[in-house]
């Protein structure tokens, strides 16, 4: 049975494209876009997890206070004060990754594009040539797992990580290393 499939430009942008189908990578909330502290303080008040995020930073002010600072735009707040509404706001506005499921992890990777090891350059997944199967299982996910936790897993990182973590763990160097230098990639992920 066919699982998930990523497509892209890059061996990276493929994987990064099959990984967003299983998880929510770490990002912004379209509706948090406030950059004056009076706009911030408001919508964080809103909600519940809003108060949350303040009590998480140490804001403990009384509601006498807090009235007078949200009737107020130009009322004078301490910078320090500033400083911790907009790291509640932050804390609020940006929604963690998921960690990376095992069905990744132990997944059965099916790679289908150009791949070259030493003088041998294929175009896999054709008629010709199978795909390049890679098991997941047998890899080191940190690295990668740490990067996507922070938002910063770019589609070059992934492929390089996937290179050296994944591919040489499951199958070796190859003869002179592997390149994946195509300009269309897809994975699928059994």
């Amino acid at each position: 049975m066919a699982g998930p499939t990523g497509r892209g430009n890059s061996l990276g942008a493929a994987l990064n494209d099959v990984l967003r189908t299983q998880v929510t990578p770490r990002h912004r909330l379209s509706s948090y876009g406030a950059k004056h502290w009076h706009a911030q303080l408001s919508q964080l008040t809103g909600t519940h997890r809003g108060y949350q995020a303040l009590e998480s930073v140490g804001l403990d002010v009384r509601p006498d206070t807090l009235i007078k600072w949200l009737s107020d735009s130009e009322y004078n707040v301490r910078r320090s004060y500033r400083y911790l509404i907009h790291t509640a706001y932050e804390n609020v506005a940006v929604v963690p990754a998921e960690p990376i499921p095992d069905l990744v992890r132990n997944g059965q990777f099916e790679i289908s594009g150009k791949v070259r090891t030493g003088n041998d350059e294929r175009d896999r997944g054709t008629r010709r040539a199978a795909p390049l199967r890679i098991d997941g299982s047998r890899g080191d996910w940190s690295e990668i797992e740490t990067l996507w936790l922070a938002g910063d897993l770019r589609d070059d990182d992934f492929e390089d990580r996937f290179i050296d973590d994944v591919i040489v763990a499951d199958i070796g160097e190859g003869t002179d290393g592997w390149e994946f230098n195509g300009d269309f990639y897809a994975v699928e992920l059994r």
